[in-house]
């Protein structure tokens, strides 16, 4: 019987591991330089945790877990905000503040897989917990827009589509919706950009929308800000009194002293599908629109409290690899080659060399150095020294009768085509030398 790996997951071979290891090291390299500290959790928690965030809705998009003998029922973890609220609420007293994580989970979502969505996928998670202010949004937003920089992404190819759910809600109510339909309007806003004129309008129609206050609402939907504006000119756009708009001023002074407001636009129908939101919500889309979000989160100052801790204000983003690896393709900004580096591969020239070879490797190899060998029997030097540009050495490191008699070796290097001789006693050191 044939088998294949289940459906809407992926097999790492060895190349795309190496790709898999490099994105996790930049994800990395960009949390840590930006002050975050890495954690991890359970790959499964209790059903309740999930329902607690999100509502009985997600139970349709788990996969559940249960063992015989028991009720307690388990799901494999759809995302990672859950199991952080839970980890904070047990510890909140002891945790120095401001909190700021990130983590790197592997997760898995029982959904239909298309194009930038899978069952199972990486995410890069930062979550900055006990600041209020919307300082906490911004640098979130920063660490964010650091990582597309890092990448090699530039304000031409991506934006970051900031919204309040608050200033949204406000402007809801101005219009006429009522607050047994609010939820309901925000799904629709949410959706604007999918849907037929047609369908907009007749949904809009039937949470009481028609006329002026349906033409306001698609303003509120399309209409975009670019946060490079001064302040005073997008305010005066916003069909609210200034007082209703005081956290989204602070955040846009925030963003522009970061120095990332070319990079950043108000987006008023980004709402985020998720319930738990209570303030800021961002997005980070392609600029052609071509694929989903490759990013999103916003602050959830009431979710930590929900699972048993304190009140604590939180602002976090998810970023998952597959969408992210899609515009990177297409921007041609993937590494041709991150496979890891090996310094040496050693050739046996001779029958007689052919036993130096283990030795000679483990001591490259205890110096630190990626040494590899081959294990045919052929002596040929030619059909060798193409093995050693498979395995894209940088060196190849020869032993033949002429080297064992002088107490030397030959080394190659690979991209030049020069070759010298070293004294065997020199080769690591020598080696050492040309990786810098």
């Amino acid at each position: 019987m044939k088998f294949q790996a289940p459906k809407g997951t992926r097999d790492f071979y060895p190349a795309e591991m190496a790709w898999r290891r490099w994105l996790e090291g930049k994800w990395r390299a960009v949390s840590i330089r930006n002050g975050f500290e890495e954690v991890e959790g359970p790959i499964f928690e209790t059903l309740e945790l999930y329902t607690a965030k999100s509502g009985d809705e997600i139970v349709n998009q788990l996969f559940q877990v249960t063992r015989e003998g028991s009720d307690k029922i388990h799901a494999i973890r759809p995302e990672f905000t859950p199991t952080l609220a839970r980890m904070v609420a047990e510890k909140a007293n002891a945790l120095p503040k401001p909190i700021k994580w990130f983590s790197i989970p592997n997760l898995c979502r029982g959904e239909q897989p298309q194009r930038g969505r899978l069952r199972e996928f990486l995410q890069w998670n930062i979550d900055m917990m006990g600041i209020a202010e919307p300082i906490a949004d911004a640098e979130c937003i920063f660490t964010t827009v650091d990582l597309l920089s890092e990448l090699g992404l530039a304000p031409n190819m991506v934006k970051v589509k900031i919204s309040h759910r608050d200033v949204v809600r406000r402007i809801l109510s101005r219009l006429g919706v009522a607050d047994d339909h609010m939820v309901a309007t925000f799904e629709l806003l949410d959706r604007r950009e999918k849907l037929p004129d047609d369908v907009f309008r007749e949904r809009a129609n039937a949470i009481g929308l028609d006329g002026t206050a349906l033409e306001r609402l698609d303003q509120v939907a399309l209409v975009r800000y670019p946060t490079s504006e001064p302040w005073d000119q997008i305010k005066a756009r916003i069909p609210l009194p200034e007082s209703d708009l005081e956290d989204l001023a602070d955040l846009h002074d925030k963003l522009r002293a970061f120095g990332i407001d070319d990079w950043c636009e108000y987006d008023l129908g980004i709402v985020r599908g998720l319930a738990y939101y209570t303030g800021t919500v961002f997005e980070i889309h392609e600029i052609t629109g071509a694929e989903r979000a490759m990013a999103g989160g916003g602050r959830y100052d009431q979710l930590i409290e929900s699972v048993g801790g304190p009140p604590t204000p939180a602002v976090g983003m998810g970023m998952g690899d597959v969408v992210l690896s899609l515009v990177l393709q297409d921007k041609g900004l993937l590494p041709h080659d991150v496979m890891p580096q090996l310094d040496a591969f050693v050739i046996a020239a001779a029958e007689a060399a052919q036993s130096r070879v283990p030795d000679l490797v483990a001591t490259l190899r205890a110096a630190g150095l990626h040494a590899r060998f081959s294990y045919r029997s052929t002596t040929n030097v030619g059909k060798l020294l193409k093995e050693a540009a498979q395995h894209h050495a940088r060196a190849a490191v020869i032993l033949d009768d002429n080297t064992l008699s002088a107490d030397t070796v030959a080394v190659k290097d690979l991209a030049t085509g020069e070759q010298t001789d070293v004294p065997s006693a020199e080769l690591t050191s020598a080696l050492l030398h040309s990786r810098r």
